[in-house]
């Protein structure tokens, strides 16, 4: 089975840095793979606070996720910097898809790469809705 060469920083638009964290590290020394996830959901809701797009205890619209995937490619553990990057690979009426590296801090190639989708909704009815032209601006910038 071949395999798709890691992602490298140019693939990425915006950068967060984060740290591990003790608890982050499983019974085989490195971070467990469900901490991705939450670093893929914090890395993605900070950038829509800082840019004004999500006001989490009451702004409408909201946006919820529908689906992540994940590849892994080397090892992290703690204690260690790590640098996420971030990019919009599609938006559509009311859906908008990013991509995401995790690197070790300083490497070329991602540790870890995925998307992550989100369909933007009524915040009352959770039923989709286009998404603002105001967010629609902001993620035209990391496409």
């Amino acid at each position: 089975m071949s395999r798709t060469p890691a992602a490298t920083r140019s693939d990425f638009k915006t950068w967060r840095k984060m740290t591990t964290r003790w608890a982050d590290n499983d019974a085989y020394g490195h971070v467990n793979n469900t901490v991705y996830y939450e670093w893929f959901d914090s890395a993605v809701n900070a950038w829509m606070v800082e840019n004004g797009m999500l006001e989490i205890a009451h702004g409408d619209p909201i946006a919820l996720v529908v689906e992540t995937r994940c590849t892994y490619a080397a090892p992290l553990a703690f204690p260690q910097p790590i640098e996420v990057g971030l990019a919009v690979s599609a938006i559509g009426r009311s859906s908008i898809r990013y991509r995401i590296g995790i690197f070790a801090e300083g490497a070329v190639t991602a540790a870890a790469e995925g998307e992550f989708v989100h369909v933007v909704v009524d915040r009352a009815s959770r039923r989709p809705v286009a998404i603002p032209a105001n967010w629609r601006e902001r993620l035209e910038t990391l496409s």
